[in-house]
Order: C-alpha cells, then structure tokens, then sequence
C-alpha cells in the first residue's frame, strides 16, 4: 500500500480524498495556490506545497509543479481527484514516467474516453447503445444539414473534446442549424483548444441516468446501480439521487450487466462512471467519465461502499474487496450540489463566510472545506458544498433533506441552498416526475409566473 499521495486538487474533493488516505494509514501531501492558502484541505494534510499563483493555469494545471511537489515530498502516489488534471491522459502519463503511481486508468483509456467520438465507437463496438447520431466528427455544414434532414430536428451539436455544456447548441431547424454550428464551434476552441463537432439526435424528455462501476488489475468489474443526475440547469447538475425513481431493478440488473461486461472487455481499471440518456425506456450512452465524480456518495450510501477506498486500493494492484453478489441496494440517497451563487440569479458569489453551521443528524453528510472566516474565491468553480443525505424510502430522504437544508447557515455569500429548499417541496420532484430540462422548462418557468 502506499506511504504518502499527493492530492492534485482543491475544496472538497481533496478534503475527501484526504480523509480516505487518513483512514487508510496513509500520509497525505496538498498542493495549493496562493489564493488557498488557508484552505481546509491545505490546514488538514499533513504535507502542503504552494504550486504557483491564483490563476488554476498557474497551479491546479501545472504539471511540472505538482510532479515537483510529489518528487520533493517524497511521494509514491498522485490522486487527480475531479476536474483540473484528472481526465488529462498527458498528465497520467507523465505522472506514471516520473516513477508515481497515478490513481485512475490508463492514459490510453482516458484518451480513449475523453474524445466523444472515439468513446462512442468503442463502447458501440463492446455491445453498449449510443444516441443515434454522426459517425464521426462533421466535416461540413453541407454534412451537418444531410444528417440532420435525415434524423430530424431537433438535432444537439456537441464538442468532441468537451463536457459540461461547453461546445453544446440545440438547432430545432434547417433555418438555425448553421448559426448553431458556428455557436458550438466557437465555443468548443475556447473551452478544449479543438473545434471538432458532432451531431446527436436530440431527445425531448429523457433522463440522465448514470452506471458507477469500479474494476481491478485481476479482471474484477463490479457496477454500484445507478444515479439519476436530470435536475440540470445549462447542462450541469443541481440535484443527485440514487437510485432513479424511472428505473426498475430490472431495467438496473440488465444495463449493470451490459456495462460491466463491457468494461470487463476494454480491461479497464479504477471507477468510471458511464452515463446514459434514458427515454421510452431505452437508453443510450453519451459519454464515460474516467474519474471519481462528483455525486460519487450517494452510490456510497445505498451500497455501503468507500469508492474513494476502493479507488486507492485497485491502484495499488490489489483486488476489490467486494464482488457483485456482495452489493445490495438498499434505502434513498440525495445529493445537492450547493454553489457560491444567487439562488435566483445564479450571479457568482465569492466572499467571506463570516457565519457557519452544518446541519447534523443520522445519515446527513457534508462534504465542505467552508468555515467561519473562509474566502470564497472568485478563481474557481462555485460548488462549496456538497450536501448529501439518506433514507429507508424516498419520500424520508426527501423529508429530511428538507428539514437538513433548514438547519445550513452559510452567512456573508449567496449560496442556491433556498433553490433547493424549493426543490424538496415541489409536487413533481416529490413524485420523482422530471426530466433534463424540467429545471429550465417547468420548474424556473412556473416561478417566473408567480
């Protein structure tokens, strides 16, 4: 097992990361920038190196300065977390050259997995569905126009090298469809440096619905059910629940069983999350994410199982210590991802946290790096928070989530914790009835009336 890992990553996922190597016996050494120097994940390590200046570019991104920060640390292992260097192939590789252990897969199966187009191909050839679309990127609009007549509107453009929404236009008509084209291709050199675009049939009102699976070096490939991940607003995820109120433990048994034996026969290793539009009862895959996720402890609560512990352990070489007749699906969990934001405008809100509580209770959890004093800074990503709770059923979690979210004081900067107050009272969320664009088309249209 390993003797120190550097976390190359900030907030809440190096918290977490932090505690699992804690737990484990193993020493931990954090990397930060300038404007985290009092960060918790920082304060908490037992080794901390700055790695450069606020800019993530600077820091978070820098290569050779998290690769000096292991070498001078005395590491033996780097864990990338989520986001920042952890879907980076050249960063896995490099990690690897230098004589680190890097915990996650290949840096060919995240090169494979982090272009759109070749992640389609290869699972389409393993035995997995794909949304009905381009064969490969498109070489023209007058190509674009063919495939769109041919499938029929609406269609969704998308980045061949992005994900979170960047590089992504819907075009409902040939009389839009070029204006979109260009949007998305603007759009997609900012956000990953290539233009390269595909076309996918849009579906109406699907859900999201995500497999977490997690495989070893030995040929074991375990999945954890499903997450259902449709409360979105402009493509990102507001609210996480496990498991989804569309999907029926069959429908869980039989895409579990393609999906594992998929990743069984890429030889993938580490956790991985595919994830699925489902409509009409059929699903279709869009994309794998070759890292821990975000909403990885909802699947922890329903199944009993520590991913992260898990993550570090098949890095290490050894065997999961769990099979599939081992996982049972038991009780509700629902994550709300909680931002520095308006609730109402969505406008960025860094500051100081000048007042700071978190709720308590069984079967709450908090995964937070905020405390009284803290500056939220304007440099990152806005998630500060990440409020998870279960239940026996559905309708507790949703009740204690409620009066959970009732108990959170976070004073000095606009959180969305009153967004999601609402949402734990709506009668289409309570029945589990929405899709990926409720949030946009139903629920903030209804509010915008009274």
């Amino acid at each position: 097992m390993f003797k120190k890992v550097l976390i190359a990553n900030r907030g809440e996922i190096a918290l977490r990361i932090h505690r699992a190597c804690k737990d484990m016996g193993i020493k931990t050494v954090a990397v930060h920038s300038t404007a985290d120097n009092q960060a918790m994940h920082v304060r908490l390590a037992d080794e901390s190196v700055c790695i450069g200046p606020p800019m993530s570019k600077e820091s978070y991104l820098n290569i050779k300065a998290i690769l000096s920060a292991a070498e001078i640390t005395g590491c033996d292992a780097i864990h990338p977390g989520v986001g920042f260097l952890s879907e980076n192939a050249t960063f896995a590789s490099m990690v690897e050259e230098h004589g680190f252990t890097f915990i996650g897969p290949t840096p060919d199966h995240i090169q494979m997995m982090g272009d759109k187009i070749t992640a389609k191909e290869a699972v389409l050839a393993l035995g997995i569905p794909v949304v009905p679309g381009s064969a490969g990127a498109l070489e023209s609009n007058e190509q674009a126009a063919l495939l769109a007549q041919k499938m029929g509107f609406p269609v969704l453009i998308k980045a061949a090298a992005g994900g979170g929404g960047k590089g992504m236009r819907v075009s409902y008509s040939l009389e839009d469809l070029q204006e979109a084209l260009t949007e998305a291709r603007n759009e997609a050199r900012a956000s990953f440096g290539s233009d390269e675009v595909f076309l996918e049939k849009y579906l109406v009102h699907p859900r999201h619905i995500e497999i977490q699976v997690i495989a070893d070096s030995h040929g074991n490939v375990v999945h954890l059910g499903e997450r259902d991940c449709s409360i979105q607003r402009r493509h990102q995820k507001v609210w996480e629940e496990a498991p989804s109120p569309a999907i029926s433990s069959k429908q869980r048994t039989e895409l579990g069983k393609i999906v594992t034996k998929a990743i069984k026969k890429l030889g993938y290793r580490g956790v991985g999350t595919l994830e699925f539009l489902y409509e009409n009862g059929e699903f279709y895959f869009i994309e794998m994410n070759t890292r821990l996720q975000v909403e990885h402890p909802i699947s922890e609560y329903i199944t009993g199982v520590d991913l992260v512990r898990e993550q570090i352990r098949v890095a290490a070489g050894l065997p999961l210590s769990f099979t599939q007749e081992d996982i049972k699906f038991q009780g509700h969990a629902i994550e709300c991802r909680i931002n520095a934001e308006n609730a109402e405008t969505f406008m960025p809100s860094p500051g100081k946290v000048l007042e700071y509580h978190a709720p308590s209770g069984p079967f709450v959890r908090i995964e937070s790096g905020l405390y009284a004093g803290y500056q939220v800074s304007p440099y990152y990503d806005s998630l500060v928070s990440k409020l998870i709770v279960y239940g026996d059923t559905r309708e507790e979690c949703i009740r204690r989530l409620n009066r959970v979210i009732g108990e959170y004081v976070i004073h000095g900067i606009d959180t969305t914790l009153p967004l999601h107050k609402k949402l734990t009272e709506n009668a289409d969320i309570q029945k589990g009835d929405y899709d990926i664009h409720w949030l946009e088309d139903v629920f903030f249209k209804d509010a915008d009336k009274k």
